[in-house]
């Protein structure tokens, strides 16, 4: 009986000590899938590089960027930028990511609302970026609040769309539901509504954080003496191009953790979601 009953218990947990290798061998052949490609780009161009094919002013090799990187870090002039920059990026996307999510909401729920704010947002979502920013700087100056409200213009339109989109598209039982149980507008909101409207809500984030880090490159560039965006402009007009790359890989690397931030907070969120995942070929 002891035998018996013990059985089942072992099998147990070899079943679980084996789903959790197969999880540990699918993550592993997915970083070295998602790692194969930009390996062999660098390798290539290393080998380039080191054959003379390219020219190391416009185009220095993994090798050099990467000295460059080091002496950069070993300095601390590459914390110093990163963390300015990176200040500037929370505090544009908190003011104008938090007023694009109040925004879609009070705009999804209420249709005159829509047809009173909706078409000037949308047409000052088409504006660049790149011809508002002397505006900026004209009405606020050289300092972080041009730089600032900059960011928070370009991270306010992603997520007021999302938001906007993710409650227009909540089916209408929901409303129904929450009337027949007497919600007020507040519990409406909270407990039916909002999660609903989270998958394109967390898509909007996503989509903000992205660009807040892109803005975040032109306000800098237009007027800063400090931050990466600096970094890159100033080794430009020194053609230092391995600094302007390191400035560059670093945006990209601090956008992709980020990026990979915001998709586990989804996962956290969503978990109740079962939808499609892939077939997982290629």
């Amino acid at each position: 009986m002891e035998k018996a009953a013990a059985t089942p218990l072992v099998k147990g947990k070899a079943g679980t000590r084996r789903r959790l290798n197969m999880r540990r061998s699918i993550q592993l052949k997915n970083i070295l899938l998602a790692a194969a490609l930009p390996i062999a780009i660098l390798v290539i161009w290393e080998v380039a590089g080191t054959m003379g094919k390219l020219n190391p002013i416009l185009l220095p090799t993994p090798s050099k960027i990467l000295e460059e990187f080091v002496s950069l870090t070993a300095s601390g002039e590459l914390a110093r930028h990163l963390g300015i920059s990176a200040w500037r990026a929370l505090l544009g996307f908190l003011l104008g990511g938090g007023l694009g999510l109040a925004a879609g909401i009070w705009v999804g729920f209420s249709y005159k609302t829509e047809r009173l704010l909706d078409p000037t947002l949308q047409m000052l979502r088409t504006l660049p970026h790149l011809a508002i920013a002397p505006l900026f700087i004209l009405w606020f100056g050289f300092g972080e609040m041009s730089k600032i409200l900059l960011i928070a213009k370009g991270t306010f339109f992603p997520l007021y769309v999302n938001t906007f989109l993710g409650i227009r598209s909540v089916d209408g039982k929901l409303f129904d539901v929450g009337r027949v149980l007497q919600f007020s507008k507040w519990h409406m909101i909270t407990k039916l509504i909002v999660p609903a409207a989270m998958p394109n809500i967390l898509l909007g984030v996503r989509l903000s954080v992205g660009v807040a880090w892109l803005v975040l490159v032109v306000a800098e560039m237009m007027g800063s003496s400090s931050g990466i965006g600096f970094l890159i402009n100033d080794a430009r007009s020194f053609s230092l191009t391995a600094v302007v790359f390191v400035g560059i890989i670093v945006f990209a690397l601090v956008g992709k953790l980020t990026d990979s931030l915001v998709k586990l907070l989804e996962r956290r969120l969503l978990r109740w979601q079962d939808s499609y995942k892939g077939d997982g070929t290629l």
